[in-house]
């Protein structure tokens, strides 16, 4: 029988502050920023909650921060071991033709995976994003298709593709609404993109017919040198686009996620970033609940190999607050006192609610920490003189 056993005892977890950024999700403390910007966001981005916005969903040429998606699906191929860093790309004609920012690939000239995302990820390379996408789809167009199903997935509604680069073309628009959530997407999922993104100088190496050469690659985004905490992300500028920037940093336990699009001069993209970024950390604090996977005890098991499974929270609550609120905290478990085997690793078995101030703030799921099967004839035969004494 399942019956939910609600602890008596309301676990203080801490008297700071802890607040969930739904809470105050219209409070905006401070100075309200105007962004010298067609369109700005500013996001948290282990919420998700957006601390500050400027004409968020307007469509707009988003250049080469395009490669936001390109990178995401990159990753997403390596996870799913439909290649490797180790691969080898020969580069076609078609992505050696590209123009703009660049590494100069040669057709037939041939680079890892490992390289090609390296320049992608530091230097923008309009070509080596172009190999990528031909190397995981087949050819552009597909590749295309399937970032445009993933952001549909993702529910980016004023997202559209036209190609894996940025470069300006006809119905190839973001919001910045949708670049925030997506760099978001990135980073939470794929946290190795800043192996690459924090590197401020490297190089590859150009193998062809006429041998080997060195090719230095330098970041883009000049937050890496300017801003103390910056991790990222990813730059760009065309005649339509002007310039762009979904930046990302970390300060005090918190990461920030700043876009700006269309902003005038590429001085002053890296400018609005940074102001978003200064808004961002002195205004707001993150503070989180138990750790993801934190043993809580044991909950019963009726008919099991086991007389009890390890239970441990399955989520991590985390919230944003402005910073000077006070209040406390509470926790308040809602656990089962008995579960009937089988039991399956990561079945819920409760749930602990926060609070606060009286407002709940999140929900952390409780759950097995290992599978607990029936109880076998031996088991039975085992516990009978506990059972009898009982």
């Amino acid at each position: 029988m399942k019956k939910l056993f609600f602890v008596i005892l309301i676990a203080v977890i801490s008297s700071s502050v802890f607040g969930a950024a739904s809470v105050y999700a219209n409070e905006k403390p401070g100075l309200q920023l105007n962004v010298n910007a067609k369109s700005a966001v500013l996001l948290e981005p282990s919420t998700g909650k957006i601390l500050l916005e400027q004409n968020a969903d307007e469509r707009l040429a988003p250049a080469s921060v395009t490669k936001v998606m390109t990178m995401y699906i990159i990753y997403e191929a390596l996870e799913q071991g439909r290649i490797s860093l180790e691969d080898i790309v020969t580069v076609s004609e078609h992505a050696s033709k590209m123009g703009g920012s660049q590494i100069f690939l040669e057709p037939a000239e041939r680079q890892t995976v490992r390289d090609l995302l390296k320049s992608v990820v530091i230097a923008s390379a309009n070509d080596a994003s172009v190999a990528l996408a031909e190397f995981i789809s087949g050819s552009e167009e597909s590749f295309v298709d399937l970032m445009n199903r993933t952001a549909a997935d993702m529910g980016l509604k004023d997202t559209q593709f036209r190609n894996s680069c940025g470069l300006d073309a006809d119905g190839h628009y973001m919001s910045a609404r949708d670049i925030a959530v997506l760099t978001m997407e990135l980073i939470n999922k794929y946290p190795q993109v800043f192996e690459y993104s924090t590197i401020w100088m490297d190089s590859i190496v150009h193998k062809t017919a006429r041998g080997e050469s060195e090719f230095g690659l330098t970041n883009t985004n000049k937050l890496i040198k300017w801003y103390n905490g910056a991790t990222g992300l990813k730059t760009g500028s065309t005649g339509k686009a002007l310039y762009c920037l979904s930046g990302t940093a970390a300060r005090d336990n918190m990461s920030l996620v700043a876009v700006v699009l269309a902003s005038p001069t590429p001085q002053i993209r890296f400018q609005e970033v940074m102001k978003l970024f200064d808004y961002g950390f002195a205004n707001y604090k993150l503070v989180t609940g138990d750790e993801a996977g934190q043993l809580m005890g044991t909950v019963a098991v009726s008919k099991g190999g086991a007389e009890s499974v390890p239970i441990k929270t399955g989520n991590r609550v985390s919230a944003v607050v402005p910073k000077g609120a006070g209040g406390q905290v509470e926790a308040k478990p809602a656990i089962f006192d008995c579960v009937e085997a089988p039991v399956a690793a990561g079945q819920k078995l409760g749930e602990i609610v926060y609070f606060f101030d009286g407002t709940e703030i999140g929900t952390s799921d409780v759950i097995a920490a290992n599978d607990i099967s029936r109880a076998s004839f031996g088991d039975m035969v085992r516990r009978m003189p506990k059972l009898w004494f009982e």
